[in-house]
């Protein structure tokens, strides 16, 4: 099942929480692309962890969460429809041998099967709320690995914002109070509108206070430590 989930749609909280890399899935009629199930267990599938962070968030603060349920090698859920690594060919080092050579046609039917009916599932939440007048605060949970092309990130959690910082501004300082913890300011990675999709289209189009946040994910390899970055994320939220 590659459906997008919703997780509590009419929840009261004022976070609407989003996972563009939430699994790992492959339509099966794409045959894995083409890969070996370890590479599909990698970093380069999905955000490991990122799901289990996503689902604990809404549980929390009774608010909506939407999840995709394919993955990121099928097509980047949080890529601009132009970007090259839409459908990625190559991801950190590894061929992707069912997305080579992909007619404008196929390009389009993953689009129209996958990319399309997550954003939809986000904005039929976000219109819903905007109908009862509700507040909404947009939050996209991702995890990114401890290293990459051989530099360690030191970063044990870390937020991307853009222009409008009134939350991730307040939300630095609470995860930083407490000294035992590297936070990120915009590292590894920033917000880029010209590059990120869900955040630029669900948020700051309607000008909703945003931000994006990736866990560590040797930080949140199981639903213990997924539970515990979850509560220490939503405290500085609060």
């Amino acid at each position: 099942m590659t459906a997008p989930r919703i997780l509590r749609p009419l929840g009261f909280g004022r976070f609407v929480f989003f996972c563009d890399h939430a699994s790992n899935r492959i339509p099966a009629e794409l045959q894995d692309l083409g890969l070996p199930a370890s590479e599909l267990a990698r970093h380069i599938a999905w955000d490991i962890g990122a799901a289990g962070v996503t689902e604990a968030l809404s549980e929390i603060f009774d608010a909506p969460a939407i999840l995709c349920n394919t993955s990121r090698l099928v097509i980047d859920c949080n890529r601009q429809l132009n970007a090259p690594d839409l459908i990625p060919e190559v991801s950190d080092g590894t061929a992707i041998p069912g997305n080579l050579h992909l007619s404008d046609a196929a390009r389009a039917a993953r689009i129209e099967r996958w990319f399309h009916p997550y954003h939809d599932a986000v904005e039929s939440v976000l219109l819903e709320r905007e109908a009862r007048a509700v507040e909404s605060i947009a939050v996209s949970i991702h995890s990114m690995t401890a290293s990459l092309g051989g530099q360690p990130r030191p970063w044990q959690i870390a937020l991307s914002s853009h222009r409008d910082r009134s939350l991730a501004e307040p939300v630095l300082a609470a995860l930083r109070r407490p000294g035992d913890v590297i936070v990120g300011d915009n590292q590894p990675y920033d917000l880029d509108p010209e590059v990120d999709y869900s955040i630029p289209f669900h948020a700051l189009r309607r000008g909703l206070p945003q931000i994006q946040v990736e866990f560590r994910q040797d930080e949140i390899p199981d639903a213990a430590t997924q539970h515990r970055w979850a509560w220490r994320f939503a405290q500085a939220l609060m």
